[in-house]
């Protein structure tokens, strides 16, 4: 198990987003991402290759990765890694590498938005909606150049395909961890559609959180169940010895 924390990226699918709130009753939304185990598919010098998913046709450039996992990953990504000598072929790695409060980046493929204009695409201000224009409300304008240099500049902000670039979103923060159904709770909302791959890579811990130290249990304060318990009265057995003990200073 100590190999499976030297790897701090994961492979996940984005689920659906929704709503909590936090101690003091903030709304805040998350992001609910499903993460099943990866599997460590090739082991390099100082690096691995970890892969998620599954092809239903492999390739014969594959073949090494259909023998090390028996199946050939959707998706595959090469990561450094510390002690690299302690984590073996087939390893699977899950959400268990993370915890509440840790600080991730999230890479993804924005949404395919579809050929758009600069209004959409760059938020131009459009042309004047007076005077008698009537066509120019939403147009670029010109876009051509003097004599010097007589030709446009590459990069010029223009109309056309919009999204399905990659994104990474920093400073994310992990609310819950559920290791039994493979999922991950993000603060925040990350890029991509639903059911889109996301990489998810561990960065830090919130800052100004730190995690409370262990208490000794003999000063640590009761939970409920043993306050509970501290507050039952005594058992039949010691209310029978008591009655005995009465009825003979009665008597």
């Amino acid at each position: 198990m100590l190999s499976i924390y030297m790897i701090n990226t994961l492979f996940g699918i984005k689920k659906e987003m929704s709503a909590r709130f936090d101690r003091i009753g903030r709304r805040m939304p998350i992001t609910v991402i499903q993460a099943d185990p990866n599997i460590v598919v090739e082991k390099k010098d100082g690096r691995v290759l970890i892969g998620a998913g599954s092809k239903k046709r492999a390739k014969k450039t594959e073949n090494l990765f259909v023998k090390t996992a028996g199946f050939a990953p959707r998706i595959i990504k090469e990561i450094k890694v510390d002690g690299q000598e302690s984590i073996d072929k087939s390893t699977k790695v899950d959400v268990s590498i993370f915890a509440p409060r840790d600080e991730v980046k999230i890479t993804g493929v924005t949404k395919g938005k579809g050929f758009t204009g600069v209004v959409k695409r760059w938020g131009f201000a459009g042309g004047p909606k007076t005077h008698g224009q009537s066509d120019r409300h939403r147009a670029p304008g010109s876009i051509g150049q003097t004599t010097t240099p007589g030709r446009v500049y590459k990069g010029k902000k223009m109309a056309g395909h919009m999204g399905v670039t990659k994104l990474t979103i920093t400073g994310l923060e992990v609310i819950e961890v559920d290791p039994a159904n493979n999922l991950l709770i993000v603060k925040g909302s990350v890029p991509g559609a639903k059911n889109g791959y996301l990489v998810i890579e561990k960065t830090g811990t919130v800052k100004g959180y730190t995690p409370p130290p262990p208490q000794p249990k003999a000063d640590r304060p009761l939970d409920e169940k043993e306050e509970t318990e501290s507050k039952k009265p005594a058992t039949t057995e010691n209310t029978e010895e008591q009655t005995e003990v009465t009825e003979q200073k009665t008597v």
